[in-house]
């Protein structure tokens, strides 16, 4: 919803219940109801219902003036395009400039479209004229170095032929009027040959090729010559390697069939004169039309950037007023027209605390519209549900935001969102667990929030949206990681040179043995998390497994009461006292006679160094409740505490099941009895609208369903009690996957590497290092904890109050407009 609205005019932010929310009805002006909505627009503080939601778009009242707006929308999206293309980056609307009038900026864009337009066809002819004779000039340049070539050597070889002939001239003089009649009728024989020229895409060139071969039966010669650097194809405007190629045939049936070919493989064919000095000539011409049409096309060009440069001036400013436009009028057609008052009739929800806001709107726009009526704002009794609206600030508003994923609260329900907003990255922390890795995304983190200011106003990747738009809750989750990374002392530990490791842990060496040698020093306990002499010794794994899935447990049986705990202040809110008897009073029971009962067993434990097995109490309470504990039992009277709780986790299950639906029916039955009629509802005005859907006081009451619902909770919550406290254990697996898998790469990669005193390996030794710490650990490890976090609130903690069946508060605002594409 945005940030908190300050100024003194709002009531403190409440983030535990929603806004209370009214239904309010607006009778406006026809003359006013423009300016009206446009100022409610700026207020952002109603949202509007539709009343005409029985007409089609095309039937409505302003249906001609959406379309024109979206004509004008359209010509903004074409000069945005444009501008894209040009690299013209559109002014920034620094400030609330005056306002313009709608029919002005319609004639402007339609005259800058119209010119824009044109401009793009000249210079697309232009373009297409210039690369023709870029190609054109290829040919000419190409064709004419194979056909002087082919001269050059058709004059030495016909200088080679003559001088032969020349010696054996009087070698025999009678043969010589036979050769003389020979060459006079080959001579005469001779059949002319013609020749196309031009250029084919050189990925078709082969296939080119061999279907005019196959097309004329062998009868042509083709040359073709590679053009090095690609050219800009006239038709399709894209840069393509092209060859240029030489066809010689004999015939005009060859000739129709190669022009057929060329035209089916994209081949754009030129004129070219086998005379040296008419190619020259064309050569110049074709460079003097070059040199004139670049002139052109720069001329053109920088006339076309001025002009996009007067539309990015103004590109925002338009852009602005044109989807407001749009806006008011889309939601000037959910408003119902009464003919006969020539006015408008507007229903809508609004926060309390927003009518004298309101009402201050209504008097603004009568007064600035000049109209002899005022609007009349009065609220309307209803049974429908309002919409949720919780104010945030941009540092509540990402959690907010998590929140609401899961479902949207039911209107004044519980918000876990107060809750979330130390827990999640809490539990985040918990999986996470390390300060040197919480460092980096903290560094990372304050660069999001130093730069917000510029970042906010640019348009960034998904990814880059996404961790902008929770840079405060990446924040926290940073802080708490190097909190509890302390806490476990994963990266450092403190020597102590008077005491002996072995001797601290009795599980590497004997207790007497070290004794024995005096090794053993008496010291006080570690003052700050973890005793960091664990690490490096051979029970560090265990020990620390051991300590983790307690913690794991402790932490999912306090969130899970803390969750029971409040669907108790749900059902104090809402007077549901059934639900405070006989759904939070037994479900307290059951999960602290089982769970909350091992939790104590597990502090009673730390604090007394018992060796007792804790998994043997918790399953033989239910195997063989009346055994004696022996070794097991760690306090006095244990196995009485046990027998009680047990008997009332039993009885509480049928407390949660039987008696709720039958006092529901009971209530109901005494609500409804002998009201066979319903009573008037009054009315006040002529005007009064009748509010549609909410109301479902006589609706038939089904016992059974909600048996069946209330059943299916039961068996769900009791389930539910064992396999949530064990989805807390990912806790502690997350926690040591993250511990092991920063050991495994600094001891195999970095430590090894470091090792072979090898300058190059040990480079890339860092190199890998680097790489696995950033995409394994700050990367996925990060990405990991943050899922198993959100599933921990959204299963294991939510499902114990929070029904989330509501819909959000979506008022009418012009705040979003500019940002938002259509």
């Amino acid at each position: 919803m945005g940030e908190s609205r300050g100024g003194g005019c709002c009531p403190p932010m409440d983030l535990m219940r929603s806004e209370t929310m009214q239904l309010v009805q607006l009778i406006v002006p026809m003359e006013s109801a423009h300016l009206t909505v446009s100022y409610l627009g700026d207020l952002g503080l109603v949202q509007f219902k539709d009343l005409n939601s029985e007409k089609s778009p095309f039937q409505r009242t302003y249906a001609a003036q959406i379309k024109r707006c979206g004509e004008m929308a359209r010509k903004i999206r074409f000069f945005k395009d444009q501008m894209s293309k040009a690299g013209v980056i559109p002014k920034e609307l620094l400030e609330k400039e005056s306002d313009i009038d709608l029919d002005d900026v319609e004639v402007k864009l339609g005259e800058l479209e119209a010119e824009l337009v044109e401009i793009n066809a000249n210079n697309d002819k232009l373009q297409r004229s210039y690369n023709e004779l870029m190609e054109y000039k290829l040919v000419l340049q190409k064709a004419g170095e194979f056909f002087s070539s082919a001269h050059r050597s058709a004059t030495a070889q016909q200088r080679e032929i003559e001088s032969e002939d020349s010696q054996q001239a009087g070698d025999d003089l009678l043969e010589s009027p036979l050769l003389q009649e020979e060459k006079s009728i080959d001579s005469s024989k001779q059949v002319k040959l013609g020749f196309l020229t031009g250029l084919v895409p050189r990925e078709k060139s082969m296939v080119f090729e061999r279907i005019l071969f196959r097309a004329t039966r062998g009868n042509i010669f083709i040359r073709q010559t590679v053009i090095e650097e690609p050219v800009i194809d006239p038709s399709s405007g894209e840069k393509a390697e092209k060859n240029v190629f030489v066809v010689f045939y004999s015939g005009e049936r060859a000739k129709s069939k190669i022009l057929k070919i060329c035209e089916a493989f994209g081949a754009n064919r030129y004129p070219f004169s086998e005379d040296l000095g008419k190619q020259a000539q064309m050569i110049t011409e074709v460079s003097g039309r070059l040199s004139e049409l670049k002139t052109t096309i720069d001329a053109g060009l920088g006339h076309r950037d001025i002009l996009l440069q007067t539309i990015g001036d103004k590109f925002e400013l338009w852009n602005l007023k044109v989807r407001k436009e749009k806006a008011i009028y889309h939601t000037l057609n959910m408003l119902s027209l009464d003919v006969t008052k020539k006015c408008l009739v507007a229903e809508g929800w609004s926060p309390v605390f927003a009518s004298n806001e309101i009402q201050d709107a209504l008097q603004r726009a009568a007064f600035d519209s000049n109209s002899q009526v005022g609007s009349i704002f009065q609220v309307l009794r209803t049974k429908e549900s309002p919409p949720t609206y919780f104010r945030t600030n941009k540092f509540t508003s990402a959690i907010q935001e998590i929140v609401d994923a899961y479902g949207v609260a039911k209107y004044q329900e519980a918000n876990p969102g107060v809750f979330t907003i130390v827990t999640f990255p809490f539990l985040f922390a918990v999986m996470f667990g390390d300060w040197g890795h919480g460092i980096c995304i903290l560094l990372a983190t304050m660069y999001l929030i130093l730069r917000e200011k510029k970042l906010s106003s640019q348009k960034l990747g998904d990814i880059m949206e996404m961790a902008f738009g929770g840079r405060y809750v990446i924040l926290m989750m940073s802080l708490f990681s190097i909190y509890t990374g302390l806490i476990y002392n994963e990266f450092f530990s403190i020597p102590y040179p008077l005491f002996a490791p072995s001797a601290y842990d009795c599980r590497d060496a004997s207790c007497s043995e070290a004794t024995t040698i005096g090794l053993i020093k008496v010291r006080d306990t570690y003052p700050f998390g973890l005793d960091p002499v664990w690490h490096g010794t051979r029970s560090e794994l265990p020990f620390l497994n051991s300590l983790k899935m307690k913690m794991s447990i402790l932490l999912g049986v306090s969130q899970m009461n803390l969750g029971i705990i409040m669907s108790y202040f749900n059902a104090r809110f809402f007077k549901s006292s059934v639900n405070i008897w006989f759904q939070f009073i037994p479900q307290m029971i059951f999960l602290n006679s089982l769970f909350g009962y091992l939790s104590v067993l597990i502090i009673i434990k730390w604090c007394t160094g018992s060796q007792a097995d804790l998994y043997h109490v918790m399953i033989y309470m239910f195997l063989s409740p009346t055994d004696e504990l022996g070794e097991n039992q760690l306090f006095p009277h244990q196995k009485t505490v046990q027998l009680v709780l047990l008997f009332l986790a039993l009885v509480s299950v049928p407390c949660m099941l039987l008696p709720k639906p039958f006092i529901l029916k009971k209530q109901h039955e005494a609500r409804h009895q002998g009201q066979s009629y319903a009573p008037l509802d009054e009315t006040d005005e002529s005007l009064h609208v009748e509010t549609t859907g909410g109301s479902h006081g006589h609706e038939e009451f089904e016992f059974s369903e909600i048996f069946v619902h209330q059943l299916i909770h039961t068996i769900e919550f009791v389930l539910g009690a064992v396999s949530n406290t064990a989805s807390y254990l990912r806790l502690w697996a997350l926690s040591l996957a993250h511990s092991e898998l920063s050991s495994v790469f600094y001891e195999k990669v970095l430590l090894l590497a470091w090792g072979y005193n090898n300058v190059l390996i040990l480079i890339l030794g860092i190199m890998v290092f680097i790489f696995a710490t950033v995409g394994v650990l700050l990367v996925m490890e990060t990405l990991s904890a943050f899922l198993h976090a959100l599933r921990l609130h959204w299963v294991e903690f939510q499902n114990k109050f929070y029904e989330g069946d509501g819909y959000k508060f979506a008022p009418f605002t012009f705040i979003f407009t500019a940002n938002e594409d259509e």
